[in-house]
């Protein structure tokens, strides 16, 4: 992501409160970019029923999304009042995670911005179907936002994998860092990065070979590990001139450690790659990174490589 020009904020017409909105409304007021606000709407009882004829559906159909369209003018005007471009679309399509993925790219957005379910119930943000698609299949930079407030100086963790055991090509990395500090700079943000590293993946390969010695110590094997995977660690964030304090390099699961250090150091957002592997022709994030966003409590901006193709059809889906 080069610059941004253009924020894509996909509205819930469900609800009354729009975390998704207010960030993207942040975001765009502190970049100067655009804001286009998105409902994505589809009901399968107005797709096709015997019991209405065509011209019926149709006028059904156009009937709602004119009340989409004017509900996401109330929530634009008083962002126009702040000084934002606001730009309201509403669209007919339907899986929502493709519909959102077709405007997006017909759009030319360069950021997508949606919120999570929010679970009243246990004050938890639960990622849906659709956000799990979104985050397989969006090329744009996704940014999935969490009920919470942001602080003066929002905190964004850049999480990276230099050694790249989770086959996360180097690229993106760098792609990681360069966005977290892209969009930290617009908002008087404040960037760290994060690596982990599993000790017990060394000891578990030494003892697996049979001409190692039993008496091998085990605390040089770790210590080795914790040498390569800091090496390469620095080389990178000096290089993205990140502050050696606010670089972590952490010894334990990616999983427990992310979300750890994101609540200690009170985060905003982290930014973290999805590396999209194609089998059967399904897409998939790493397991790691499927056990680590359900259990951050801040936002999340998923980067994707720049190889990475949706497989997403672009024609609208929007005939019923």
């Amino acid at each position: 992501m080069k610059e941004i020009n253009k924020i894509l904020a996909v509205v819930d017409p469900t609800v009354a409160d729009q975390p998704a909105v207010k960030r993207a409304a942040w975001l765009a007021k502190n970049s100067g970019a655009e804001l286009e606000l998105l409902v994505c709407y589809y009901n399968e009882y107005l797709s096709g029923d015997r019991l209405f004829d065509s011209p019926s559906l149709e006028k059904a159909r156009d009937e709602v999304i004119r009340n989409h369209e004017k509900h996401l003018e109330t929530l634009a005007e008083p962002l126009r009042a702040d000084g934002i471009v606001v730009k309201t679309s509403a669209v007919w399509d339907h899986p929502l995670y493709e519909g959102i993925i077709r405007h997006a790219m017909e759009s030319g957005s360069d950021i997508v911005v949606k919120d999570t379910h929010h679970h009243s119930a246990v004050t938890r943000a639960l990622l849906t179907n659709t956000d799990w698609n979104l985050i397989r299949t969006c090329p744009l930079p996704l940014w999935l936002v969490k009920p919470t407030e942001l602080q003066e100086k929002p905190v964004f963790i850049a999480a990276i994998d230099p050694l790249h055991q989770h086959d996360k090509p180097a690229a993106l990395d760098d792609e990681i860092l360069h966005v977290a500090k892209g969009v930290a700079s617009h908002v008087n943000g404040e960037v760290h990065a994060f690596h982990s590293y599993d000790p017990r993946i060394a000891v578990a390969t030494a003892t697996a070979n049979a001409y190692i010695p039993v008496s091998l110590p085990f605390d040089e094997i770790e210590q080795q590990m914790h040498e390569d995977h800091e090496k390469r660690f620095i080389e990178i964030t000096d290089f993205h001139e990140i502050d050696k304090k606010n670089a972590h390099l952490v010894a334990g699961l990616t999983h427990e450690e992310l979300p750890a250090i994101a609540s200690k150091l009170e985060a905003a957002v982290v930014v973290m790659g999805a590396v999209a592997r194609s089998s059967w022709k399904r897409l998939f994030i790493g397991a790691t990174a499927e056990r680590t966003l359900e259990d951050l409590s801040c936002d999340l901006l998923i980067i994707k490589p720049d190889w990475f193709q949706t497989p997403v059809s672009l024609d609208s889906h929007e005939a019923a």
